[in-house]
């Protein structure tokens, strides 16, 4: 059994900052951790080694720092990880970030089969949870998003079964193996980690892949290879202060009653 997961490294969100003069995220302002959804999905694929026994992999695109994230992995229980890193990545759009990691995924599978491709269901810097969905039609995979329970994983037959949230309760999907899986938050709790993984951990050292080790069309990474592009980002306006009412219940009930109706009068006109 063999689990690759895709993460990333973000900036924990909880501290970033806007730049007033760019609009932009000030990413010095806050650390850079593993993103959330994709540590929950890390999780659930050490624990699936656990039971079925094999090999937990990580791969991640980033800037040469981002072997944190896959340090962390390690410690949590993953056998190895692959970082793709090279400029020629710079300013991918979710559409090229699958197409490489696509390309780094390929990579791993002239070496050894993957049966599971989990990532987390969306990232916390970009929310877009296209990602994931991205490599697997690149892959020609089966794709199971917002999965919050794996219900059953059958080797023999090659076949999973999960709990895919939906807007009131979850739907039951079935698919065959192998497949790519979205991960919630929801499926499960962060273990902590034992002294002996986060030993390893320290010390480990990611393998490190370029766009000199792939045979990628270059018009489909980067910027060339982006057609979406962030032109402004801005906090939204502040909320001005609530009126106050004051007077009796009859009174205050008068005030909002007639202020309802002025203002359905002033929408239709």
């Amino acid at each position: 059994m063999h689990v690759l997961v895709c993460v990333k490294q973000v900036p924990d969100t909880t501290e970033v900052k806007m730049d007033p003069k760019t609009n932009t995220l000030d990413r010095s302002s806050a650390p850079a951790i593993i993103n959330p959804y994709d540590e929950h999905a890390v999780e659930e694929a050490v624990r699936i080694k656990k039971e079925f026994g094999g090999r937990v992999s990580i791969i991640s695109m980033g800037p040469p720092q981002a072997q944190d994230v896959i340090r962390k992995c390690i410690e949590m229980g993953a056998d190895e990880g692959y970082l793709l890193s090279d400029r020629a990545f710079a300013g991918s759009d979710t559409l090229a970030t699958s197409y490489i990691i696509t390309m780094g995924i390929k990579k791993i599978m002239e070496k050894e089969s993957v049966d599971l491709v989990f990532c987390g269901k969306q990232a916390i810097d970009g929310d877009t949870a296209q990602v994931g969905p991205g490599i697997a039609c690149r892959l020609n995979m089966p794709q199971l998003t917002y999965v919050e329970k794996i219900e059953s994983l059958d080797l023999g037959k090659k076949q999973i079964v999960v709990h895919r949230k939906i807007d009131n309760g979850y739907e039951v999907v079935q698919a065959k193996l192998p497949c790519l899986v979205t991960i919630e938050k929801s499926i499960n709790d962060i273990s902590y980690s034992p002294l002996p993984n986060m030993i390893k951990a320290a010390r480990y050292k990611a393998v490190i892949w370029g766009i000199k080790d792939f045979e990628a069309d270059l018009s489909q990474l980067g910027l060339k290879g982006s057609p979406t592009s962030v032109r402004r980002v801005f906090p939204p306006p502040q909320r001005n202060g609530g009126e106050m009412l004051k007077g009796s219940i009859q009174q205050v009930t008068g005030i909002l009653v007639n202020s309802l109706k002025g203002g359905i009068i002033k929408w239709q006109s």
